[in-house]
């Protein structure tokens, strides 16, 4: 790929245009908001002159709902010679492809599984998509070339492809992304009128619950409202779990023996099925599961402490899947944690208490 063009210069597309930039392609930028355009190519992100000619690929990094016209617009004009779109849902896009009567062997539908709370230009990031998974949707009569362009996207991009249908993503990301996002949002306006003293006591729990509380609501009408009905599938069988809840912990406030065990039984099982849907999300894709432990390490909040740490577990080698902090502002002193592969934690606690961190 030598050349591209990124319809809409949002955190998306500029992060697809900084990535492809990166990688040497020439990009250019195409907005409704010129301004937006102009954000993005002062962040290195590409350029806003007219095209001469078709270039290989069109990104249209538009809502769902224009997906269709988009690219009704953008094929007339002959802006590339393969198109391809980065929204969110993909039934409904598909639908509106077919009815603007677009050359669809060219388009194949995609959706890079990467976002942030932060929108627009300058929250866009090269390295966004690195390590995420990116679904390709193809037509029924996407072309080989096409399907081709739209994996090479996604190599330069740092992310893993997976192809699969239209209605099998929308169904995929309503379980694993639409519904978790309102359903953070529902815990958070809980916190709306909570008392101040009860919200100071919030910890990395409730953080990383509603984290994606935090996105931009107007955005996320639009997705849910492309992907409402599998959305709303989802939360009548999460509500009927709600329901059990709400009895288990009824029953486990009673006084009678007997009704009390009988919610123990209930809440556990509910915690139990958590815990094992937890467990699928794991581990890496395409690798053998592995069990982690998470090793707790207090640090001071001094600068430098981190860097320290990390290099100590690097010399442990053991290597770290993951690293969660625990520290607030004002605190003296943060907890961190470390995830690792189950066989390793002795290794690498031992490695940290010789050279002097408190481990948990």
């Amino acid at each position: 790929m030598r050349s591209a063009v990124v319809v809409g210069t949002g955190l998306i597309g500029t992060s697809v245009a900084l990535a492809l930039n990166a990688q040497g392609v020439r990009v250019h930028l195409r907005d409704v908001d010129p301004a937006a355009a102009r954000i993005a190519a002062s962040r290195g992100a590409g350029v806003v002159e007219p095209q001469d000619g078709p270039v290989d690929l069109a990104v249209m990094a538009v809502p769902p709902a224009l997906v269709g016209s988009v690219l009704a617009d953008v094929q007339a004009h002959n802006l590339a010679e393969h198109y391809t779109d980065v929204a969110s849902v993909k039934a409904g896009p598909r639908e509106d492809v077919l009815s603007f009567a677009c050359h669809t062997s060219r388009y194949i539908g995609g959706h890079p599984m990467a976002g942030g709370e932060r929108s627009g230009p300058l929250a866009a990031r090269a390295d966004l998509f690195e390590g995420r998974t990116w679904v390709l949707t193809p037509t029924a009569d996407t072309s080989t070339e096409t399907l081709n362009t739209a994996l090479e996207l996604v190599a330069l991009c740092g992310a893993t492809p997976v192809v699969m249908g239209a209605a099998e993503h929308d169904r995929a990301v309503g379980l694993v992304s639409h519904t978790p996002h309102l359903v953070a949002s529902l815990v958070a306006l809980r916190l709306e009128q909570a008392e101040e003293r009860a919200v100071s006591l919030a910890g990395p729990g409730i953080r990383d619950l509603t984290r994606v509380a935090g996105g931009d609501p107007d955005l996320w009408v639009d997705i849910l409202s492309a992907n409402a009905s599998v959305v709303a599938d989802i939360l009548e069988e999460l509500a009927l779990d709600l329901d059990d809840a709400v009895v288990g912990l009824r029953a486990l406030a009673a006084t009678d023996e007997a009704k009390r065990g009988e919610g123990r039984r209930t809440v556990r099982q509910l915690l139990s099925r958590g815990r094992a849907g937890r467990g699928r999300i794991a581990g890496k894709r395409g690798t053998p599961t592995v069990r982690y432990r998470t090793v707790g390490v207090l640090i001071g909040d001094q600068p430098g402490q981190l860097a320290r740490l990390f290099t100590d577990a690097d010399r442990s080698g053991v290597n770290i899947e993951d690293v969660r902090l625990e520290h607030s502002v004002g605190q003296l002193a943060g907890l961190v944690h470390l995830s690792v592969d189950q066989r390793s934690t002795t290794v690498l606690e031992e490695a940290l208490r010789a050279n002097g961190w408190r481990v948990q």
